[in-house]
C-alpha cells in the first residue's frame, strides 16, 4: 500500500491524550504495563531496522516518529505507575480503617466480658463453688473458668495482634504516599518530554510540507517501497510444490461476502488521492482504516500466514495467502499474534490496529497476482467516511 506521509508510520501505542489508568483496577494496570512494554520492544526493532536502511526523508521521518512512539509509551508507563500508586494508597487506606473498626470491636467485646465478671464478683457468675458438693464439680467449674480467662488472653492477643498489623500498615502507606508523589513527578515530567517530542515531530512535518523537493525523495521513496513489496508478492507466488494452499472455499467466489478485518470508519479509500498539505497525488492500493487503538484485527478468510514481520514504513504486517494468487495484507499493526506457516480461519485474530501519526489505524489490501484490488467491493459490509 502506498501510503502518504502522514499515514504511513505504524506506531504501536496509545494516543498521548488518553488516561491510560483511569477506572481501572490494579490486576488491569499491571497487565497494561506488561502490553507496553512489549509494545516497546517492537519499537526498538523498528528503530534498529531502520538503521540498516539507506538514509533519506522518508526514513528520518520514521525514525522521529517511532522516536515520539517511545516517549509516548514512557509517559503512558508513567501514568499507569502512578496510577499504580494511586490504588495502592487507597487500598491500604482502606484497611486501615477496616483494621481500626475490627480493633474498636474487639475492645467492646473485651470490655463487656470485664463488666460481666465484675458485676459477678471476683469468681464471676461462678461464686456458687462453696455449694459444689462433690471434687468433680469442682474440676468441671474451675475448667470453665480458666476457659473463661484463655477466651479474654486470646482476645487481648488479637487485638495486639491488629495493632502491629495497623502499625505495618502505616507504615507501607507512608511508602506508598512517598512513591505516589514520585510518581506524581516522573509523570508530569514524562507528559513534558512527550511534548517536546511532539512539537519536534509536528515541525519536521510542517517543514516537508514547504519543501517539494524533499515531498519528492518521500514519495520516491515510497514508490520503491511499493515496488519491493510486489517483488516479495511476486516471490511468494512461486511455491515450492507442496506447499500451495488450498482452501476449501475459492476466495474469488468469497466477492462481496466477506467480514471487515476490524470494526471501524473509512480514512482513507483506494486509489489516487492529491495530499491536503503537499498538494501530490499518491495510489493508495488499499483502503486505511480508523479504529480503536487495540482492537484485534481477524483474517477476512481461510488462509496462511506467508509473511509476519515488520516492513519497512508499513511497520509490523501479516500477509496471508488464500489461494489462487490471492492475498490479504495487513499492516500498521500493533502487534504480531501468529507464525509464518500458520494457518488461520476466517475471523480468528492476527493482530491488534496500531497507531500512526494520524491515530489509530489498520492497513488492508487484497491482492490478486500482486494487483491491488479494492477492498471494499469485496466486504459484505463496506467502510465509509466518519
Amino acid at each position: 500500500m502506498k501510503l502518504v506521509p502522514l499515514l504511513l508510520l505504524g506506531a504501536a501505542l496509545s494516543l498521548p491524550g488518553q488516561e491510560a489508568g483511569a477506572g481501572r483496577s490494579s490486576a488491569q494496570v499491571k497487565q497494561r504495563l506488561a502490553e507496553i512494554q512489549l509494545r516497546l520492544g517492537t519499537v526498538d526493532q523498528q528503530l534498529a531496522a531502520l538503521k540498516k536502511r539507506r538514509k533519506g526523508v522518508l526514513v528520518e521521518l520514521q525514525a522521529i516518529s517511532l522516536q515520539a512512539d517511545r516517549v509516548r509509551a514512557q509517559a503512558e508507563v508513567a501514568r499507569l505507575k502512578r496510577d499504580q500508586a494511586q490504588l495502592d494508597v487507597a487500598a491500604l487506606t482502606a484497611r486501615k480503617g477496616e483494621i481500626h473498626q475490627e480493633i474498636l470491636r474487639r475492645r467492646g467485646e473485651l470490655r463487656r466480658q470485664v463488666r460481666w465478671m465484675q458485676a459477678f464478683g471476683p469468681l464471676g457468675n461462678l461464686a456458687f463453688f462453696a455449694n459444689l458438693t462433690s471434687f468433680e464439680q469442682y474440676i468441671t467449674q474451675d475448667r470453665y473458668q480458666a476457659f473463661l480467662r484463655n477466651q479474654e488472653r486470646r482476645r487481648l492477643d488479637q487485638i495486639q495482634q491488629l495493632q502491629d498489623e495497623l502499625s505495618r500498615r502505616e507504615t507501607e502507606l507512608n511508602e506508598a504516599l512517598a512513591r505516589l508523589a514520585q510518581e506524581q513527578t516522573e509523570a508530569a515530567q514524562a507528559a513534558g518530554l512527550l511534548k517536546v517530542q511532539e512539537d519536534h515531530l509536528q515541525t519536521f512535518l510542517e517543514s516537508l510540507a514547504q519543501d517539494e523537493d524533499r515531498q519528492k525523495e518521500v514519495h520516491a521513496d515510497l514508490a520503491e517501497e511499493a515496488l519491493q513489496l510486489e517483488r516479495m508478492l511476486t516471490q511468494l507466488l512461486v511455491k515450492p510444490r507442496g506447499e500451495t494452499f488450498d482452501a476449501p472455499t475459492a476466495f474469488a467466489s468469497l466477492h462481496g461476502e466477506l467480514p471487515q478485518p476490524v470494526t471501524g470508519t473509512l480514512a482513507l479509500g483506494f486509489g489516487e488521492h492529491l495530499h491536503p498539505k503537499f498538494h501530490t497525488r499518491t495510489m493508495q492500493t488499499g483502503l486505511l482504516i480508523a479504529a480503536g487503538s487495540g482492537e484485534p484485527v481477524q483474517a477476512v478468510a481461510e488462509g496462511r500466514v506467508v509473511y509476519v514481520d515488520l516492513y519497512q514504513s508499513f511497520g509490523p504486517m501479516v500477509i496471508l495467502d488464500h489461494g489462487g494468487g490471492f492475498f490479504t495484507l495487513y499492516t500498521h499493526l500493533q502487534g504480531l499474534a501468529v507464525a509464518k506457516g500458520q494457518i488461520l480461519r476466517a475471523g480468528e485474530p492476527l493482530g491488534a490496529v496500531g497507531v500512526t501519526v494520524d491515530g489509530p489505524r489498520l492497513g488492508f489490501e487484497i491482492r490478486h497476482l500482486t494487483a491491488p484490488q479494492d477492498p471494499n467491493p469485496w466486504l459484505k459490509q463496506h467502510y465509509r467516511p466518519r
